[in-house]
Formats: C-alpha cells, structure tokens, sequence
C-alpha cells in the first residue's frame, strides 16, 4: 500500500506517452465499463487493464493491484449476491439475477479503478499538473491541490504505519481476526494522523507562498507536452473501446 501511487520509472511505450492522453485513456475505460453491461466485454476491459500494466513494464504492481482489488471485490460480491432477490433462486437465497448483477458490479470496479493507479504508476505527478495547466488550461491552484493530495497519500499510509507500530510497541495487537475489533482499535488512531496531517497541510501552504505561488502561470513551466506519433494509437483505442461499449 506505501508504493501504490509511486511513480516507476521506465522508457516503455506507455512511459512516453503525453500525460493527458493517458488521462484520457482512463477516462475513456471507466467511460466504456459504465456505458455497457455486457459481462464479455468487462472482461476485454479488464484485459485492457492488465495489458497496459504489462506494456508499462509493471506486471507485478498490475498484479498487486489486482490482488487487493480482489479482497474487496470478493466481499461486495457476496453482498450483492445476497441482496439482490429477483431472479431464480440457485441456492439458499442467491439467485441467478443476483449472480450476474454481482458480477458486473466486481468487474465494473476492477476495470475502473485499475487504470487510475496505472497512470500514476507511470506518470510524475510533477507532469500531470504541468500537463493539465498547460494543455488543458487548467488553473494551477486546482491542478496543484490535486497532485499534492495524490503525494499525501502515501505519506499518511506510512505515518498510519509508524502509529500502529508505536502502539504495538506499548502492547497493543492489531494483528487479530475479529475485523470488527482490530476496526474499533485502529478508529482512536485516526485523531493523531488528523493533527499530523493538519500541520503538514500548514507546512506545505507556508513552503508554496515562499516560493511565489501566487506568481505562477501557465507559462511558468520550462518543460513543454506536445503530443507525439506514438499519442495517436492510443487516441484511437479511447474511440474503439467507447464506440464497442455504445455498439455492446
């Protein structure tokens, strides 16, 4: 989980590729897997997925991502499963319209959270908000307030980590089966990861008027993003897979 949005380095075809066709590349699976309900077709999704990561030079963060993914699909499959009552009853309460919902529900989540943390995988943060404010215009105030929520991230995971560890060191268990239980241990622990996070927020809002942010522009960035060759297959693909999920 400390590693999740880290960016790993590479020169694959996906590392080259201009940041905002990779967002667009996202926008354009999570666009597909909500526009279609065919279970076939979530599962090319996913393929999709799974295929990026490989070309990316990523296969074993792929996997990671999928595994945990999984844990949590895995539950709201059950739920949905025993929730749902239309349909033929298969066993107990499950029925075949309850399966099938479940289903498409699990693999609508995989397909689209799995290219969200691709992009990040693959992608500097510095060069997504440089992206977004050059070529999308975006104002600077949002494209930096949204990278530098992905960089707190991993910083609060490891700070939660090095609480857990000082209260383990005092005597406290988290390592226990009852989920309910270990839940009501870790719920007091959140009061000092919100101070910790408050005076991080100060610090970094202290360190960016030092530095003249109300002075930046769109023209501030010495790097430039022009869109290459190598953009337009997988502009094609954000067309493909939207005009399949209208077509499916």
């Amino acid at each position: 989980m400390r590693n999740l949005f880290q960016y790993v380095p590479g020169n694959s075809l996906i590392h080259r590729l201009n940041p905002i066709t990779k967002i667009v590349l996202t926008i354009a699976i999570c666009v597909a897997a909500f526009m279609t309900d065919n279970l076939i077709y979530l599962a090319a999704l996913l393929g999709v997925d799974l295929a990026i990561g490989i070309i990316a030079g990523v296969p074993k963060k792929t996997l990671g991502i999928l595994k945990g993914l999984l844990k949590i699909a895995a539950f709201l499959f059950i739920l949905q499963a025993l929730l749902t009552r239309r349909g033929t009853p298969v066993f107990w309460i499950v029925t075949d319209t309850g399966l099938l919902l479940a289903g498409k529900v699990v693999l609508r989540l995989v397909v689209v959270c799995m290219p969200l943390t691709l992009v990040l995988a693959v992608t500097r943060v510095s060069d997504l908000a440089n992206a977004l404010v050059q070529v999308v215009h975006v104002p600077y105030k949002y494209a930096f307030t949204l990278t530098t929520a992905i960089r707190f991230v991993p910083q609060f995971l490891e700070e939660m980590n090095d609480i857990m560890e000082a209260q383990t060191a005092r005597g406290i268990e988290f390592d226990t089966r009852n989920s309910f239980k270990k839940l009501g241990m870790i719920l007091p622990l959140c009061a000092p990861l919100l101070i910790s996070s408050v005076r991080r927020s100060d610090q970094t809002a202290v360190a960016a008027e030092v530095r003249g942010f109300e002075l930046r522009t769109s023209s501030s960035g010495y790097k430039r993003y022009p869109f290459r060759l190598c953009d337009l297959p997988a502009a094609l693909l954000c067309a493909a897979l939207i005009v399949l999920a209208a077509l499916i």
